[in-house]
C-alpha cells in the first residue's frame, strides 16, 4: 500500500523545507524505494507562470510544461527524475475544479463546502500521482506555515489521509526554526513549541520535528522540544546551516532519520547507497580553482530568481573541479552608469540572465557589447539570447533601430518577434510555449561539440523568437545558427565564429541540470572559461 509523508513549517517560510523534503526523499530513494514528490502551495493563483519573480522566486517549467513552484527543481535535482505538473498543487488549481465541477451539477444538488467538497479535491489529486508515478512514497510538502488560513484545507485533507489510509501508511514531520540568541548564546525553542501546538490544535501530531538552526541542536534542547512535542527525542533532528544544500542530505543520514521515517511506515529498512552523493559533495568541498562569472539580471536582488542557472552552474563546476564565484550585476545599473568596465573588467564569462520585460533591457545589451568585443565567454538564456541577437543586429549587422517587438512594438526591424502561436491570445495563464521540445544541433558548432549529439531535448519559456527572417543577415556576419526546432521552425542556439564562445539559447538548459549530470551546455560554458 503506497504510504504518504507530509511536510509543515512552522514559525515562519522560507526556512529551507523544501530542500530537507527533497533531502528526506532522496535518502528514502536510495533505499531502493519508488519515491515521488509533491509541493502544495497554498494561493490562488492557478501556477507560478504569472507569478513576479521578486515575490515568488524562479518559476520552474517541467518537462511537461507546468509552469511550478522553484521547489520542484529542489526535488528534481535531488532525486534526480522528472517530475510532472501535477507534482505541483495549488489552492487554485483545487478552487477552480470544485467550482467547475458545481457549475456541471456534479455534486448531486449539495451545499458544497470545505470539508468533504475541497478536502476530497486534494485527497484526490495526491492519490492520482501516487497511481501515475507508482510510488511507493509519497512525500507531500505543505507550503507556507501552520495556522495560515489558506492552508488549513490541505492541513486538514493531510489529517483525513491518516485517518483513511491507516496509522501506518502515513506520517507526518515538522521544520521549524529554531532561532539563536546573539547576546546569549541560547537556543530557543519556544518557536517550535507553539508551532507544534498549534499543529495538534488542527488535529495533526508530527512523528518527526527538524529543526533549523544556525548551530546544531544541543542535547539539552533537544530534550526540551522533545518533551513539548511529544516525540522521542531520537525523533528531533538538527538541521542546522551548512555551506551548500548539498550537504543536508549527508546531516540527516547521520542522524539516521531515514532510519526512523521506515520504522515508523513499518517498511523495511534497506542499506542507503548515498555514495555518488558524497563524492559529489567532496568535489565541490576540495574545488580550490576559482572561476569568476558575472550574472548579468534585472532581478539580481533576489537570488532565488535564477536559482537553478545558479545550481546549474554549480554542478558543472564540481564536475570539473572548480568553484565558481558569482558576481552580480544588475542591467538597471548598467543603463545609467557610462562606465560598464567597472562591473565587467575582472570577470572570466559571463551569463545574460532570463527575464521579460523592458527595464534592464539595454543595460544587458550594452554590457553584451563589451563581452563580444572583448573576447569573453558569453552563455545567453531564453531572454537573455534574444538581447544578444539584438546587440549583433544593431553593432555588428548595421541594423541600427533593431529591437524586439516585444520591447518596441513599433520597430521597423523586429529581429526578435511574437511567435505565431502566441498572437491573438486572450488569456496569458499556461499559454506561452512550455516544456521539453526536441532540438535539432548542426554539426561542427560549438552547440553540438558541447552536447555531442545531434537531437537533444531540452525546456522552454517564451512567447517570442529570432524572426527567421533577418537569418540570412546574421549568418553573413558570422553569426550563424547552431540549433533549431524543425517541427515548429524556432531557432533554439546561435553562435559567433571566431569567439571564445558567444553563444544563445532559446531553451532552459538549467531546468534539467542535475548534481550528478550537469548540463551539457552549463559544462561547456565552464570548460572555454578555464581551457582558453
Amino acid at each position: 500500500m503506497t504510504k504518504y509523508v507530509f511536510i509543515t513549517g512552522g514559525v515562519l517560510s522560507s526556512v529551507g523545507k523544501g530542500v530537507t523534503a527533497a533531502s528526506l526523499a532522496m535518502l528514502i530513494q536510495s533505499m531502493g524505494y519508488n519515491v515521488t514528490i509533491i509541493k502544495i502551495d497554498p494561493y490562488l493563483n492557478v501556477d507560478a507562470g504569472t507569478m513576479n519573480p521578486y515575490a515568488h522566486g524562479e518559476v520552474f517549467v517541467t518537462e511537461d510544461g507546468g509552469e511550478t513552484d522553484l521547489d520542484i527543481g529542489h526535488y528534481e535535482r535531488f532525486l534526480n527524475k522528472d517530475l510532472s505538473k501535477k507534482n505541483n498543487i495549488t489552492a487554485g488549481q483545487i478552487y477552480l475544479t470544485v467550482i467547475s465541477n458545481e457549475r456541471k451539477g456534479e455534486y448531486l444538488g449539495a451545499t458544497v463546502q470545505i470539508i468533504p467538497h475541497v478536502t476530497n479535491e486534494i485527497k484526490r489529486r495526491i492519490k492520482e500521482v501516487a497511481a501515475e508515478s507508482n510510488a511507493d512514497i509519497v512525500f507531500v510538502e505543505i507550503g507556507g506555515t501552520v495556522g495560515d488560513i489558506e492552508g488549513l484545507p490541505f492541513l486538514e485533507a493531510a489529517r483525513q489521509m491518516k485517518l483513511e489510509e491507516g496509522q501506518e501508511n502515513v506520517a507526518f514531520i515538522h521544520v521549524a526554526l529554531v532561532p539563536l540568541l546573539k547576546a546569549t548564546g541560547e537556543q530557543k525553542t519556544k518557536p517550535v513549541q507553539h508551532s507544534v501546538q498549534e499543529l495538534r490544535r488542527i488535529g495533526i501530531q508530527p512523528d518527526i520535528i527538524v529543526a533549523r538552526c544556525e548551530k546544531p541542536l544541543t542535547e539539552e534542547v533537544r530534550a526540551k522540544i522533545a518533551l513539548y512535542s511529544n516525540v522521542s527525542p531520537q525523533a528531533v533532528i538538527s538541521n542546522h546551516d551548512v555551506d551548500n544544500i548539498y550537504e543536508v542530505p549527508l546531516i540527516l543520514y547521520a542522524q539516521k532519520v531515514h532510519e526512523l521515517l521506515a520504522q515508523r511506515l513499518n517498511v523495511q529498512i534497506r542499506d542507503t547507497d548515498i555514495s555518488k552523493w558524497i563524492e559529489f559533495v567532496e568535489k565541490m568541498r576540495r574545488s580550490s580553482r576559482e572561476v569568476k562569472i558575472g550574472m548579468i539580471g534585472k532581478y539580481t536582488k533576489l537570488k532565488d530568481s535564477y536559482i537553478s542557472i545558479i545550481e546549474a552552474l554549480k554542478h558543472a563546476s564540481a564536475y570539473l573541479g572548480v568553484k565558481p564565484v558569482l558576481k552580480w550585476i544588475e542591467s538597471t545599473d548598467l543603463e545609467i552608469d557610462s562606465d560598464i568596465t567597472k562591473y565587467l573588467h575582472d570577470i572570466e564569462g559571463a551569463i545574460i540572465l532570463p527575464g521579460f520585460g523592458k527595464r534592464g533591457s539595454e543595460g544587458k545589451i550594452k554590457a553584451i557589447r563589451f563581452l563580444r568585443e572583448n573576447n569573453i565567454p558569453t552563455l545567453g538564456i531564453c531572454f537573455g539570447f534574444q538581447l544578444m541577437v539584438v546587440e549583433i543586429a544593431r553593432n555588428v549587422a548595421g541594423i541600427v533601430k533593431a529591437n524586439s517587438s516585444e520591447l518596441d512594438p513599433s520597430t521597423p526591424d523586429p529581429v526578435i518577434d511574437l511567435l505565431p502561436s502566441q498572437r491573438n491570445l486572450d488569456v496569458l495563464g499556461g499559454t506561452m510555449r512550455l516544456g521539453s521540445r526536441k532540438i535539432r544541433l548542426l554539426k561542427y558548432t560549438k552547440a553540438f561539440d558541447a552536447y555531442k549529439a545531434e537531437y537533444i531535448y531540452e525546456r522552454h519559456r517564451h512567447r517570442y523568437s529570432v524572426n527567421n527572417k533577418y537569418l540570412d543577415v546574421f549568418e553573413s556576419v558570422g553569426f550563424i545558427v547552431s540549433g533549431i526546432s524543425d517541427e515548429e521552425d524556432v531557432i533554439e542556439f546561435m553562435e559567433l565564429k571566431n569567439h571564445r564562445l558567444f553563444i544563445g539559447t532559446q531553451a532552459h538548459p538549467e531546468f534539467k541540470s542535475r548534481p550528478l549530470s550537469p548540463s551539457p551546455i552549463y559544462k561547456y560554458f565552464i570548460e572555454r572559461i578555464i581551457n582558453s
